[in-house]
Order: structure tokens, then C-alpha cells, then sequence
């Protein structure tokens, strides 16, 4: 356990950055940290007059802005355990996991509610609109007034106006749950991760003593704030640090390549999709022309080109770290080679979600980064030719298990408390974990070799035909499921048939690369987009 607490974390990053901005909406103003503090007392007291106790569950569901983070930070300060729940979920996934987690208060966007029938949430006592916090249901006597009378209390408390001095939060113990992630995964059923304290202030501290971010600094954060990547380093680990941060109200790259030209963020947190799409639609096109290779110009063009994506991302980054999906080699390989200032980090939900990571400047090729400081891992059953085997982890940002499914538990969390990822990698001998594939992905080959899925799905998606790709096995046969990407058929007039044609010739192409048993046997071509997470990854579990 970690001596550092997270709620005293918390405080202290309020105390010392008192009148700096915090939090801004795009284009609003910003609400300073003595602001958010008077904001995190306010809601205590809502808590109380609704009889919240610790350890009670409130759940948020909504686009990222102030007002999310508001309910995050009041409720994992008072000793409850937040729920954030995504707002592309389902409103039947939104019930389930509401009445699952059992919580009693919960905070969410008009459009949300909308998807909603109450009389399906027999345990929620409150219903908040996340927009401007009027109390959208109830089944007691809390109403809109409720906001007043606790601003009316806390305005009678500190009568000479709040001072930093004032604000003392109960220091909640490290080991307690901070919070439940349902995370949508690729496998099913969502399940509850439970995230301890010690687990937040993990990631948030090993981002403290690994990036150079500093108060005051700026951050845009465009990742969604229910999914712990962007909730760690886009806001709980640049919160802490004394940083300004500006949260999009919606993902379009207009408002997001905005966003990045008028604030000029310090750190960038990105998943692979968006890079990928600007080198395959804006890049690679010119990179492929006749001059582009003539040797002199090659090197020229390389050199324009960084410098343009440098200014697109606003030109003050320290590096755009990338994560929550495979990274596509080519557009890495490219990267690299122009020294642009990115690198590749690895985690997932039950690690809240922090793995491994480098600095951009040392950052291994290929890779996912070194493991870090708060966890020890190991291989579990490696290969003595390839050296792959199941990354295991143990240490301080372990989930505490799955809510209420201690089978789910046990299967992931053996009885000497390794959690097994799922990912099959190689670990070498300065910690650095490559990614290989995930083991319930990987296909056996008619000899017994493994096949890794994800390796033929990005040589797939290098093509330019090509949209998105899914491999698995059918009947025993590797089979790949194409999306076409519109955008390329109708600059070229191809008819279904020249379609076809291109996506036969993209997948031919791949098995001249492939070795013989891993070669595609059929592909079939899908007229709509798979269904994805919202961290951009294919739901698997749907198309096998």
C-alpha cells in the first residue's frame, strides 16, 4: 500500500493551486481550483441531505465536461465510490449496470436520461441532470432545492469566504474502493472492476515522476472520462499537478485540431485511430506519389511533413502518448522515422490502467513500453523458442477484483495474486513489454502454431481499399471479415465488383507476407462498420 493518499492528494492540489484555472469547458470560462473546491463541499453536503453513507455507489454518465468531473471528485472525497458509466453504452446496458453497482444517485446528460425508464431502477433514490444538477427524480423528499440549501450552508459556514486553510477532507483510506469501471471489453458481458484508492494513486504518482508536466500547464482532454485511460492522465494525474484542463463537449477532428491550435496542450493523449486516419487520408497520399521517392526530396518532404503535424497538435506538446488499442506498424515505423514526438503506452482497466510506458526520447520501437515502477510481472508458460507467454502483473494499481463476480475473479487473479492480462508478449531484460497478441484471440495453425490475429489485421488495414479488418477462425479456416473504406471506392468510381477486386488483391498481397500456415483461406466483405468500444476496438465477441 502506498504511504501517499489519494483524497489528501486531492486536497493539497486544491491548496496549491487556489486561484489558478482548473477546469474549462471549450470556449467558456474556467472555474479556478478554489472554484471546484467550494464545488466538491457543495455536493458533500447534497450527499448528507440525501443519507449517502460511505461506500455508497453513485453512478455519472455524460459527455466529458466540468460538471462530470465535479461529481467524480465529490464523490470519491466524501469516502463514496463513483461509477462513470460511458454515454455510448445502450440505455438497457445503462440500467443493468445502475442496478448491478446499486447505486443510488445518479448524474446524467438530458440525452442520457432520455434513454431511460425510472420505474427500471427500483435502488436509485436521486436523478440529477448532469447539465445544470436540477433533480431530475426522486423518491424521497430531496428536490431542486436541494443545491440551495447546501450552497446556503456552505456560504453560512465559512461567512468571510472559503480559504484554502478551510478545506479538509476525511482522509480515506488507500485501500478502500474508489470506484467501479464497467469496462464494454471485447468479450462479453461487462464486468465491474473494482478500483481501490491505491490504484489511482498509483498511476497518478508514476505519471507524476515520469512525464514533466507541471502546474499551470494545459491540457485538452478529448478521451472519454468514463474509460480510465483518459480519466488517469487526462484529468486525475494533470488535476493533481496543478494543470488548466479543457474538456471537448464533442469528438469531431475540426473541434478537436481546434481545440489544439487555441490551447496548445502540454501533453496529448490520443488512441491509435486518430493518428492512423490522418496518416492513411493525409499523409500516406503524398507519400506515395512519384517525386516523393526521388532521394533529396524524400528527405525534404519527411522533414515538411513533421513540422506540419507538429503545428497541428499545437507545437508545445512534450509528446502525444498513444494507448487503449494496437498501434498500426506502419504508421509507427513512419513516425519514427521522422522523429516526431510520440510513444506507446500499454494498459488495461484492472490496472486502472496503467502497465508499461516510456518517454517519446527513449521509447523502444515496436514496443509498449517499460513496465513501471509500482508493479512486478512475469510470463506465464512462455514459449522456449519464441519467448512469448501471458504477461502477469502484480502491485500497487491491481484492481481489488470484479463487483460482485468472484468467479470472474478468481479466473483472472490466481491464488498468488498475479493477474493474468490476456496478452501475450515478450518481456526483455530492462522490463519492455512487446506486445504479440491477446491469447483468447490467437488461432492454432493445422501444425499448432499460433497465429495472431492482429499482426494479418494490420498488414489488412495498410491497404488503402481496406477500412477496417477482422480476422478469426471459421471452421477452422483463417478467415477475414473487411469493412471497405467508402472514401477510397468513391474517389475511385469502384462498382461492388471493383470493390471486390481491390479487397482480393489487398488480401493476396498480405499472404505473400504471411508464412504458410497463417495465410488467409476466405475473406468476406461487410457492408457496414464493425461494432467498436469506445476506445476504437472491434467488439470480437460479435463476429466469431
Amino acid at each position: 500500500m502506498l504511504e501517499r493518499n489519494f483524497v489528501k492528494t486531492i486536497e493539497n492540489s486544491l491548496k496549491d493551486n487556489w486561484e489558478q484555472p482548473c477546469f474549462s469547458d471549450f470556449e467558456a470560462d474556467p472555474h479556478s481550483y478554489r472554484d471546484i473546491a467550494e464545488s466538491m463541499l457543495i455536493f458533500h453536503e447534497v450527499f448528507r441531505k440525501c443519507g449517502i453513507k460511505k461506500g455508497d455507489k453513485l453512478a455519472v454518465c455524460g459527455k466529458n465536461s466540468v460538471n462530470w468531473v465535479k461529481c467524480y471528485l465529490a464523490t470519491v472525497t466524501y469516502g463514496a465510490v463513483i461509477v462513470p458509466i460511458l454515454p455510448d453504452f445502450h440505455g438497457d446496458d445503462i440500467t443493468n449496470i445502475i442496478n448491478h453497482s446499486e447505486s443510488k444517485i445518479f448524474f446524467a446528460d438530458e440525452a442520457i436520461w432520455k434513454k431511460l425508464n425510472v420505474k427500471d431502477l427500483p435502488a436509485l433514490e436521486v436523478g440529477g441532470n448532469l447539465d445544470d444538477f436540477h433533480v431530475f427524480m426522486t423518491k424521497g423528499s430531496i428536490n431542486d432545492g436541494v443545491i440551495a440549501e447546501a450552497r446556503g450552508v456552505i456560504t453560512e459556514r465559512y461567512k468571510d469566504g472559503l480559504k484554502k486553510e478551510d478545506v479538509i477532507f476525511d482522509e480515506i483510506p488507500n485501500g478502500e474502493l474508489a470506484g467501479i469501471l464497467y469496462t464494454s471489453g471485447t468479450t462479453g458481458f461487462s464486468k465491474g472492476v473494482m478500483l481501490s484508492h491505491n490504484s489511482l494513486m498509483a498511476n497518478v504518482d508514476y505519471a507524476q515522476k515520469s512525464i514533466p508536466v507541471k502546474a499551470k500547464d494545459t491540457i485538452v482532454n478529448f478521451l472519454p472520462l468514463a474509460h480510465c485511460f483518459g480519466a488517469a492522465f487526462d484529468f486525475l494525474f494533470p488535476f493533481a499537478t496543478g494543470c488548466h484542463i479543457t474538456f471537448l463537449p464533442r469528438l469531431t477532428p475540426q473541434l478537436i485540431l481546434k481545440a489544439m491550435d487555441d490551447i496548445k496542450p502540454r501533453l496529448i493523449l490520443s488512441v491509435p485511430l486518430l493518428i492512423e486516419k490522418i496518416y492513411f487520408k493525409q499523409l500516406k497520399p503524398i507519400l506515395s506519389k512519384g517525386y516523393a521517392q526521388i532521394p533529396g526530396i524524400k528527405q525534404l518532404l519527411e522533414k515538411i511533413i513533421a513540422g506540419k503535424l507538429n503545428k497541428t497538435f499545437g507545437g508545445n506538446f512534450i509528446s502525444i502518448v498513444i494507448g487503449a488499442a494496437a498501434f498500426n506498424p506502419e504508421v509507427e515505423a513512419f513516425l519514427t522515422k521522422i522523429k516526431f514526438r510520440f510513444t506507446v503506452g500499454y494498459g488495461m482497466t484492472e490496472c486502472g490502467p496503467l502497465i508499461s510506458y516510456m518517454p517519446w526520447n527513449v521509447y523502444k520501437s515496436g514496443s509498449a513500453g517499460k513496465l513501471i515502477f509500482h508493479l512486478e510481472a512475469k510470463l506465464d508458460n512462455p514459449d522456449p523458442e519464441t519467448g512469448q507467454g501471458e504477461l502477469c502483473v502484480k502491485g500497487e494499481n491491481v484492481m481489488l477484483g470484479y463487483y460482485k463476480n468472484d468467479e470472474a475473479t478468481k479466473e483472472t487473479i490466481d491464488a498468488e495474486g498475479w493477474l493474468h492480462t490476456g496478452d501475450m508478449v515478450t518481456l526483455d531484460e530492462d522490463q519492455v513489454v512487446t506486445i504479440k497478441g491477446r491469447c483468447k484471440n490467437m488461432l492454432l495453425g493445422s501444425g499448432g502454431q499460433n497465429i495472431y490475429p492482429e499482426e494479418i489485421e494490420a498488414r489488412l488495414n495498410n491497404h488503402d481499399i481496406v477500412s477496417d479488418a477482422l480476422v478469426i477462425d471459421r471452421d477452422g479456416k483463417v478467415t477475414a471479415i473487411l469493412y471497405p473504406d467508402p472514401d477510397f471506392a468513391k474517389a475511385a468510381n469502384l462498382t461492388a465488383d471493383g470493390i471486390k477486386e481491390e479487397i482480393e488483391k489487398a488480401v493476396r498481397a498480405v499472404d505473400r507476407e504471411l508464412p504458410l500456415y497463417s495465410k488467409i483461406i476466405n475473406f468476406e466483405i461487410r457492408e457496414e462498420e464493425f461494432e467498436k468500444t469506445p476506445t476504437s476496438k472491434i467488439k470480437r465477441f460479435l463476429y466469431k
